[in-house]
């Protein structure tokens, strides 16, 4: 992708880089210069944007031979289409990933498992959790009958449906894979063999993931799991082990811990 990218935008380089030498404006008397490298700028804006986003290639050329008309008519017609004008920002406008509206194109045009996969992840992500789970149940075919992505998907979201039975017969396809016990997808099955009345399963699955330094949400949950339990005293005493390993945890790992720890000081105050 990126020497795609590259080649355009050295060929957009060298298509202007005649106009250049033609005005060779001095920048003190001749504001146009900062025009023209706006104009570049947006040009290498859209090229990239284009090529991200699967646009006809028709608009590159379109960027390059008729630049700030051309960037005008691409951001207005491509990048903001069907968008709020108020809402829009820079996160999303530059956003590689496809939109939902393309992903279904996709799909319609060529029914394969990759297509399906891309709009049922789209649509999870989306909150769009049933239709979610239709596409990914109807992937599961042949081949990718086994597949561990889609297994895992469909855990998250037949947990966020509360189909916590269905949750459970979808980890079971993949719990042997040894990247399952290190994964949410472990923890979401510790959850939901709890919630279908599977106490010691879950339990013995939470259990698996008590390695310090490591596996704070899980660990948070296995706490919740035993306060529901009335072991209160094992909880306080998980949270408060917890607590202890936060002076030494680097800043990377204090990011994806501290929502965590939040949580279990708040827990604790409710304890006392």
């Amino acid at each position: 992708m990126f020497t795609i990218e590259l080649f355009f935008l050295c060929g957009l380089r060298s298509a202007d880089c005649g106009l250049s030498h033609k005005f060779d404006p001095d920048p003190k008397s001749h504001p146009i210069k900062n025009v023209y490298y706006i104009t570049i700028a947006l040009q290498a804006i859209c090229v990239i944007h284009c090529i991200r986003n699967r646009s006809q290639t028709m608009w590159i050329w379109i960027i390059i031979f008729l630049p700030m008309v051309g960037c005008i008519a691409y951001i207005f017609m491509e990048m903001l289409s069907g968008k709020n004008m108020q809402g829009v920002n820079l996160a999303n406008l530059f956003n590689p990933r496809p939109s939902i509206k393309r992903l279904e194109e996709n799909l319609r045009f060529s029914d394969t498992f990759n297509n399906r996969v891309m709009l049922a992840d789209a649509y999870l992500a989306n909150g769009e959790k049933e239709k979610a789970i239709e596409l990914y149940v109807s992937s599961l075919t042949g081949a990718f009958e086994e597949n561990e992505h889609v297994h895992q998907q469909l855990i998250l979201a037949y947990s966020a449906t509360n189909e916590f039975d269905k949750a459970v017969n979808a980890a079971q396809k993949i719990y042997n894979l040894p990247q399952f016990q290190r994964s949410r997808s472990h923890m979401l099955y510790a959850i939901a063999l709890d919630r279908v009345g599977r106490k010691e399963d879950a339990e013995k699955e939470f259990r698996k993931m008590l390695a310090r330094f490591s596996f704070y949400e899980s660990r948070y949950q296995y706490g919740l799991f035993l306060l529901k339990s009335n072991r209160v005293e094992e909880a306080r005493q998980l949270y408060s082990g917890m607590l202890e390993e936060e002076s030494h945890l680097s800043s990377r790992e204090k990011r994806y811990a501290n929502p965590f720890f939040k949580l279990i000081r708040e827990q604790l105050k409710l304890l006392k």
